[in-house]
């Protein structure tokens, strides 16, 4: 029996944990944390996630933050039937694992900078974008390379680690102008991924107020904004 409660908000970040928990049925209340107010640097939220980053969870008295850590946890304690994941000490577990930190550790980072660069900077600077939007695309050719052999990133089994790096790279055409047609298998899987009911339902929580569209439009909004900046305003 669970007590789980989801404090987030719908980024790349924040919908993986609610994409988990949707696809393992399991009942949990949530908490939106809107991040442009800065709520998940109160002190209140700090005791659950000190490092002040959504999304977090608390199961009981057991709190969990970092979105890697919390598929894991919720994989581990509550997918008994490995919907969605594989058993601890196997060699898919350990390919599973392998794909989750890839993400955690080098499509996330590289492709949030290139977000910030891109989109949310309060300067320009061209090497900045073009850097991060080029190792963006280095890692979703690593991707590719894998999912032209393979049905799913740690196997013929969807898993966390897919969950993991699809909300990043569903983002990318959106947020960065990223065509996914020159990554065929990765457009494909993305596809895939994106007609499962438990998906569609996790993108949505917590409800932010704006529809995907109008997060699209922002994003070209702040671009456009960027793209006018002028010679003396580049650092």
């Amino acid at each position: 029996m669970s007590d789980i409660t989801l404090y987030s908000w719908p980024t790349p970040n924040g919908v993986k944990a609610s994409i988990t928990l949707e696809e393992l049925n399991l009942a949990y209340k949530t908490v939106p944390i809107n991040i442009s107010t800065n709520i998940q640097k109160e002190e209140w939220f700090l005791k659950i996630n000190p490092n002040g980053r959504i999304p977090a969870i608390t199961d009981g008295s057991q709190r969990v933050f970092e979105s890697g850590s919390i598929m894991l946890y919720l994989a581990d304690k509550y997918d008994t039937d490995r919907k969605i994941s594989y058993a601890p000490g196997t060699p898919e577990y350990i390919e599973q694992l392998s794909w989750l930190m890839f993400q955690m550790g080098g499509l996330g980072p590289m492709q949030g900078q290139a977000n910030h660069f891109r989109v949310y900077a309060s300067v320009r600077s061209d090497y900045a974008i073009k850097r991060y939007i080029d190792e963006t695309k280095r890692l979703y050719s690593v991707l590719e390379s894998r999912l032209q052999g393979s049905a799913f990133l740690a196997g013929e089994k969807y898993t966390i680690a897919d969950i993991a790096n699809y909300t990043w790279v569903r983002s990318a055409p959106g947020s960065l102008e990223i065509d996914l047609a020159e990554f065929p298998a990765v457009k494909k899987w993305v596809e895939e991924i994106g007609k499962r009911g438990a998906v569609q339902k996790g993108l949505t929580i917590p409800d932010s107020g704006r529809t995907e569209a109008e997060r699209n439009e922002g994003s070209k909004a702040s671009r456009a904004r960027i793209d006018a900046m002028t010679n003396s305003d580049k650092h």
